[in-house]
């Protein structure tokens, strides 16, 4: 059973680290002990096998700036990913203090090693990855619970992940905007209702990236059953995701608040006046929570232009597993799916470019693209 099914009326938690550790163990850990002294249930971070996730030219990008610990974003990702060893470091300095520890597979290699090597409780797949075919037709054939974000997906692959998932009793679908932070009016605070509506036998939680606690808390009024929130010891930390996340003090407000109103049946007439009894005045804004609760349909599931900084810098595509010649028929060992610069088509494509046969040479870890194909006959 999936940890968030344990406690039918509690709310799960999830501290998301992710790479705010600067690369450091003992930040790691000291995050960890904050993350259990606020409430949270579990901590998470971020597994990547560099060359399962990027292709050797997006690895090889220039990448100089103020929140860059390389002169590459091959050398940068490096510096921020932990060893197997380090990860299991953590994980027993985490079972020692009585939290749960996972992380986000953020590709095929780190979900299996996620599985198989660290055994950890539930596996993240990330809204980078929510469009991965073959990786979320693997994990839904696997035992371990899931947790699975929908930012930069249209309502039509929203359904298709429902879907691929709904035979399972341990798989969560989060609302997520991949942008950070968010813009209130892009929060959508109300695709919650109908993700719940339309996908039931899914948990559905939220995963947010806005400034401050309120809409967080707020998702819990609306029937999230798993929160997750970025979390730093410091917003003024080098790195792009501190300034969208929760500092100590902020987290453990939201959880107080949370599993003060995660009982109580909340009627949407009331909800204004609810959350600002429970958050005070420092932590409630009337027009930002409205903003969150405008109205929506199935058709504002889509890619937000606030989310096209995300998907231009880590959405992925479909590349070449192998040297092909020309006159090959595509096979699914020869399709992989990274982030690729220039980028390739996407992986929602690769159903259709399965069988299709190569008019060019191509080259591994190259994008896959329309014009390298005829038609099979």
């Amino acid at each position: 059973m999936a940890y968030w099914n344990h406690n039918k009326g509690k709310t799960f938690i999830v501290a998301e680290i992710g790479q705010n550790h600067q690369g450091s163990v003992s930040t790691a850990k000291r995050m960890i002990h904050a993350a259990k002294e606020c409430g949270a249930d579990c901590v998470k971070f971020q597994r990547s096998s560099l060359p399962d996730k990027f292709t050797a030219s997006a690895l090889a990008r220039p990448y100089n700036g103020p929140n860059s610990w390389g002169s590459t974003y091959g050398e940068h990702k490096a510096w921020l990913e932990f060893s197997a060893d380090q990860y299991r470091e953590l994980q027993r300095f985490a079972s020692e203090i009585g939290i749960l520890f996972t992380a986000s597979a953020m590709d095929a290699a780190a979900f299996r090693e996620l599985e198989q090597d660290l055994c950890v409780p539930f596996i993240k797949i990330g809204s980078g990855d929510a469009d991965n075919v073959p990786l979320l037709r693997y994990a839904s054939n696997r035992p371990v619970p899931l947790i699975i974000s929908t930012g930069m997906q249209d309502w039509a692959h929203v359904c298709i992940m429902y879907e691929t998932f709904r035979h399972r009793q341990d798989v969560a679908l989060l609302h997520c905007v991949s942008a950070y932070p968010t813009p209130l009016e892009d929060t959508m605070l109300r695709m919650i209702t109908l993700y719940r509506t339309h996908f039931p036998e899914l948990t559905i939680g939220y995963s947010g990236h806005e400034l401050g606690i309120q809409l967080t808390v707020a998702s819990v009024a609306l029937g999230a059953k798993i929160v997750e929130r970025h979390f730093t010891l410091d917003k003024t930390w080098k790195g792009t995701d501190h300034q969208a996340s929760l500092d100590p003090a902020e987290f453990a407000r939201m959880v107080r608040c949370i599993r003060t109103i995660e009982l109580e049946d909340i009627t949407e007439e009331s909800l204004s006046d609810r959350l600002r009894s429970v958050l005070g005045e420092k932590d409630f804004n009337e027009q930002h929570l409205l903003a969150a609760l405008k109205k929506v349909d199935l058709l504002d599931r889509k890619l937000l232009e606030s989310e096209k900084p995300c998907y231009n810098k880590l959405g992925k595509s479909l590349v070449y597993a192998s040297d092909l010649h020309s006159g090959a028929v595509i096979s699914e060992a020869d399709i992989g799916v990274k982030v690729s610069d220039p980028p390739g088509l996407s992986p929602r494509r690769y159903d259709s470019i399965i069988g299709k046969v190569l008019i060019d040479n191509v080259l591994r870890d190259s994008p896959v693209l329309e014009r390298h194909f005829g038609t099979h006959k």
